[in-house]
Formats: structure tokens, C-alpha cells, sequence
């Protein structure tokens, strides 16, 4: 049978007349931009990730590229970061005029390598952007510990990790901004696109506030040159509904995680680790296989959703040629490039489709 990677229609079959309510409720009182429903969210993810404030902007790029501009990082200096991502997360270092320093990744979580980052300092860098892949938060006492000691800004890219939690922490609320994406395919996603950063430092806050509406505070009287970023209140409106399934959809993903688990133990299949510390959300369900090519054709024949994230590690991008990085600087990204795919694992995945999935990759990989 045919298994979609993903199926927002059947996730918006369950909560329609929520949705349909909501969105009717904007445009009757057609505060479409900063309205209502976005303050309501703000409030609602803050507490979630338990801080003290949330900013709505655009999509999940913008909430990284304003909390560095927010953090005062420009030309000269240097941000370190995974090599392994999604191009959001090193492209919004480049267009602050910055240079992204890239780091090698874990080998069983795919987050970035925190024994690596003190290596990558130098006189010029002046914040650390972890990323929290596929649903599982970075190691971060000992990232937090090196950005103290040097006197960092951590910025979190929890845009696939929303409510994932390290240790007794929430994704986002660790550093000193949290950026979440809430594109339609992440774990809360909108109609759209859509993100929002947290943060507990009031000057950040204020910061982020005039940042994402062109630099001001006061209309029309920029105070610096800012940028045209606001969640936009119909977007607001459906995440403030899917916000209170938030929980019961994590778990969903978790079951299936955990069914993939069992079916795939003792095979040739390398399933997501999950560390001690962790509680996983599973924006993802990545494996690692040694035919890759073979189980990609044998999913594309059973007309089985899938994908690679990330087929090029950040280095060897044509965009980045420039910076004479060259194959087998970072082995361990390189590897997982050569041989990830991601199965389906969306919380409304039926049993049966799910069962055809396990069948078709065993009889491929196992």
C-alpha cells in the first residue's frame, strides 16, 4: 500500500471545525497583522518552553537570523555551528555578513559534537548556534559551559524540537535565544510558515520586538534598521488549536518510534539513538543503512514516503566553495550524508501502514 511521509490532511480531518472557527474568528475582526491570537500564542510557547517571552516572526529562518542580529553579531565575526543541518542554520550566520564555523557532529544523535567546539574558538567568534536535529536536544551542559567560559551567545535552533526536553530543561530555553520553526511539517506546525523565538532577557526581547517590525518601537521612527518579520495572525490562530495537541502528537510519534525500535533490533539497521538525558519528539525517524540507494528505489517502488536529511553536509556546499573546506574535513557528517533516510513516523501513521514500512525495509536492509 502507498505510505505518505507526511499527511496534514488527515492531522486537519481531526481538529477541522477548531480550525475552521479560529480561522473565521480573524478575519471577522480583521487584525490581521499583531493581532490578538499572535500575543496569545507567544504567551502559550514561552510558557511551553518555559520562558520568560515569545516573539513571533516570520518562519523558522528569521527567528535565527534576528536573535543574531539581536546578539550584535555582524562582518568580522565568526559563529560556530553544526555541519550537519538544514541550510537555515549557517545561512543566517553568512547573511549577517559573519562567518559560519562549522563543527563535526555525534556519530549516534547526529547533534553537534560538543568535545569539538572549544577547538573552533578563536579571538573572532562570537556566539555558538547548536542545532537540535531530527526531535533530540544537543548535548548542552557542556556547550553551555564553553560559552561561559568564553563569553558566547548560544543561540538554539530548536526548530524541529519543540517541547523535547535535556535532562529537566526545555528545547529553546537553555541559551540565550530559542528559535522554533513552525513550518507545516514540524511537530506544531502552522498553515504556512511561521516561527518564534524565546528568551529570557528582557533587553533580547525588546531587541527581538523592534527587530521583526522594520527596527522600531515608535511607527514610522526607526531606531535600527530591522526587518519586515511578523507572525502573521491567521498562522497564529491555527497553531493557538494545534498547540493543545502538542503533547498527545509527540507521544504518537514516540509509539511509532519505539514499534520501528523493536521491528529493527538485531538487524543491519542503524535506528536513532536516544540519550539518557533526552526525551525525543521524533520530528524525524532517521536510520542509517548500508545499501541506502537499494532501500530508496525498493521504498520508491512501494510508493512509500521517505527522504535524506541532509544529503551535503554544510562544507562541501556549492555555496561555500569559497571557504577551501574540502571532502573528509569532517568524517563523521560526511558518512551520515552517505547513508541517513528518514521513514514515515506522523502521528495519525495507521498500523497497518506502518507494518508495511517495517516489511519493506527489513526485506531491503535487514
Amino acid at each position: 500500500m502507498a505510505v505518505p511521509l507526511l499527511d496534514l490532511k488527515r492531522q486537519y480531518a481531526t481538529i477541522k471545525d477548531r480550525i475552521d472557527k479560529a480561522v473565521l474568528g480573524v478575519f471577522q475582526h480583521g487584525k490581521f497583522i499583531l493581532g490578538p491570537e499572535v500575543h496569545q500564542l507567544e504567551e502559550k510557547v514561552a510558557i511551553v518552553s518555559r520562558s520568560k517571552y515569545g516573539v513571533g516572526v516570520a518562519s523558522g529562518t528569521d527567528a535565527l537570523l534576528l536573535s543574531l542580529k539581536a546578539a550584535g553579531v555582524g562582518p568580522g565575526d565568526e559563529v560556530i555551528t553544526s555541519n550537519y543541518s538544514f541550510f537555515a542554520s549557517t545561512s543566517v550566520i553568512s547573511r549577517t555578513g559573519a562567518t559560519p564555523v562549522f563543527t563535526d557532529i555525534e556519530e549516534d544523535t547526529y547533534n553537534i559534537d560538543p568535545s569539538l567546539i572549544e577547538k573552533a574558538i578563536t579571538p573572532k567568534t562570537r556566539a555558538i548556534l547548536p542545532v537540535h536535529l531530527f526531535g533530540q536536544v544537543a548535548d548542552m551542559d557542556p556547550i553551555m559551559e564553553t560559552a561561559q567560559k568564553h563569553d558566547l551567545v548560544v543561540i538554539e535552533d530548536a526548530a524541529q524540537a519543540i517541547s523535547a526536553r535535556y535532562k529537566d530543561r526545555v528545547a529553546g530555553s537553555m541559551g540565550d535565544f530559542g528559535c522554533f520553526s513552525f513550518f507545516p511539517s514540524k511537530n506544531l506546525g502552522c498553515a504556512g510558515d511561521g516561527g518564534m523565538v524565546v528568551t529570557n532577557s528582557e533587553e533580547y526581547n525588546t531587541a527581538l520586538r523592534m527587530l521583526r517590525l522594520h527596527g522600531w518601537k515608535k511607527k514610522y521612527h526607526p531606531e535600527v534598521v530591522g526587518f519586515n518579520s511578523r507572525l502573521d495572525s491567521l498562522q497564529a490562530a491555527v497553531l493557538l488549536v494545534k498547540i493543545d495537541y502538542l503533547d498527545e502528537w509527540s507521544e504518537a510519534r514516540i509509539a511509532h518510534a519505539r514499534k520501528y525500535d523493536d521491528a529493527f533490533a538485531g538487524t543491519a539497521i542503524k535506528t536513532p539513538v536516544v540519550r539518557d538525558y533526552s526525551y525525543h519528539i521524533y520530528n524525524q525517524y532517521t536510520i542509517t543503512v548500508g545499501n541506502r540507494d537499494e532501500l530508496m528505489a525498493a521504498l520508491k517502488e512501494n510508493q512509500i514516503g521517505h527522504d535524506i536529511y541532509y544529503p551535503v553536509p554544510f562544507h562541501l556546499l556549492e555555496c561555500y566553495k569559497d571557504m577551501f573546506y574540502k571532502k573528509g574535513d569532517f568524517p563523521v557528517s560526511e558518512k551520515a550524508s552517505e547513508s541517513v533516510v528518514s521513514i514515515p513516523i506522523f502521528p495519525e501513521l495507521t498500523d497497518d501502514e506502518q507494518n508495511e514500512v517495517i516489511e519493506v525495509v527489513k526485506k531491503v536492509s535487514a
